[in-house]
This record gives structure tokens, sequence and C-alpha cells, in this order.
């Protein structure tokens, strides 16, 4: 009984952390004016370029046309490069989103191919 009331409390505690906030807020360049604070960037890699440790790059929306230039330092996934999806957390600091060390994470693209109509 005491096993069941402490499971059930911390999936409720799970549950409201989850929900409740605390949580970084995800947005696209295009979005980034006015946020302040930590944010979760997400886009389309244009074009970019290492310079000694830090990666310089530039994020697109994934469907638009709104673009800010990138500094990141930290690992990198061998799947980064141009036109790929990237999520990363930091911040909008002069016009430049500085990206925290090791939050770079690269989207896959989908291996899904639809089958050809008739086929």
């Amino acid at each position: 009984m005491v096993a069941l009331s402490v499971a059930a409390l911390l999936a409720v505690f799970l549950l409201y952390t989850s929900i409740a906030g605390g949580g970084t807020a995800s947005v696209q360049p295009s979005q980034l004016a006015g946020k302040e604070g930590p944010v979760q960037l997400a886009g389309k890699v244009v074009d970019w370029r290492r310079q000694g440790r830090t990666l310089h790059f530039t994020l697109r929306d994934v469907a638009g046309t709104a673009t800010v230039p990138v500094v990141y330092t930290g690992s990198v996934s061998d799947q980064f490069r141009t036109g790929r999806d990237v999520y990363l957390q930091g911040r909008l600091r002069n016009g430049v989103f500085v990206g925290e060390k090791d939050s770079l994470v690269t989207r896959c693209p989908s291996k899904y191919v639809p089958k050809e109509a008739g086929a």
C-alpha cells in the first residue's frame, strides 16, 4: 500500500513538472525577436563554417525565409550539414543566437518514401 502511494505521488509530481512549465520555449528564427532568457531554437541550416572549435552557421525558419546567425561550441553530429533541421538551446545576444555547449541536435531526414501511385 505504501509503495503504491509513493508511486502515485511520483507520477503526479512528474506530470505536474512536465506540464506546469519551467520548460524552455521552442521557437524558430522569425519568433526570436523580443524573447528573453534561454530558448530552444529550431530551424534549417543554410550555411556553415568552422573557426577553430567554434561553429558559425545560419538558421532559417523550417518553412519560411527569416534567418538568424548562430555561434555554437560543442559536439556536432556527423549528420550536421546544409539543409538539415537542427535544434539547440541558447539565447539571443546582439542579434546573434549563442548556443549552449553540447545542446545541438541534428534531426535526421525520414527514410520513409511513399510508393508511387500504380507501383
